[in-house]
């Protein structure tokens, strides 16, 4: 399993918080100290979190378990992407919508139609349509793609979900809680680790500090995924 140094966290930028008047309570037994200002996250717990996180990545894929990566600000959307798409997992980079866990039934449906869409395209049976029914099809299948192209590949629930900001993606966090989907997440001094089940203590807005950390998760489920069930 890949490693990171403390050394590389502290270029990345992982230690940096928010402003002291923003922080949440549960989150002191990660911080270090206050620097103008500003908490700072004790590198040490974060590399004893994510070692924790990763384990539990390993678990979950090992035993073909699915992993959903959500990131929808716009700093992440492309990081989250591409990281998830790298290790073959589904990702939500636009926008959580409302019901993805707890409606997942009309959810898929939605799914359903956007294959049974793409696949109508690739075998070229949108050509006994006219001009203008072959525009609309593909309009549509654009804003399907938009909405759950990201997942389209569940059928159920996934096994596990990785998010860059649980304040951000507050609904995406509850839904979860709701349904019993662990959640691995970055936390920063604003959020409550407690809501998470593999809280990473951890700055969430920076650019590097995101691609880090989606990086890692990505590679620990490269190293280990294998499909031993219909997940």
């Amino acid at each position: 399993m890949k490693e990171i140094t403390t050394q590389q966290m502290l270029e990345a930028g992982v230690h940096f918080g928010h402003k002291t008047s923003s922080w949440h309570p549960n989150m002191k037994p990660y911080i270090f100290s206050v620097r103008d200002g500003v908490h700072i996250i004790d590198l040490e717990k974060t590399q004893e979190k994510l070692a924790e996180a990763l384990k539990f990545v390993a678990e979950v894929t090992s035993g073909g378990g699915k992993i959903l990566f959500v990131g929808t600000k716009l700093q992440a959307r492309d990081i989250v992407k591409k990281a998830a798409t790298s290790c073959s997992m589904p990702y939500i980079n636009e926008r959580w919508l409302g019901g993805t866990f707890t409606n997942f039934e009309a959810i898929h449906k939605a799914i359903q139609k956007l294959r049974d869409l793409e696949e109508k395209e690739k075998t070229g049976e949108f050509k006994k349509y006219t001009k203008k029914e072959q525009l609309l099809k593909h309009e549509e299948i654009k804003k399907l793609n938009l909405k759950v192209g990201g997942i389209k590949q569940l059928d159920k629930l996934p096994e596990a979900m990785f998010i860059v900001d649980i304040v951000q993606e507050k609904i995406a966090l509850e839904e979860a809680r709701k349904v019993g989907v662990p959640v691995i997440a970055l936390c920063d001094t604003n959020a409550n680790p407690e809501l998470v089940d593999w809280p990473i203590p951890s700055n969430d807005d920076a650019i590097k500090v995101i691609q880090m950390m989606c990086d890692v998760v990505a590679e620990t489920i490269k190293e280990n995924y294998k499909v031993t069930s219909k997940k």
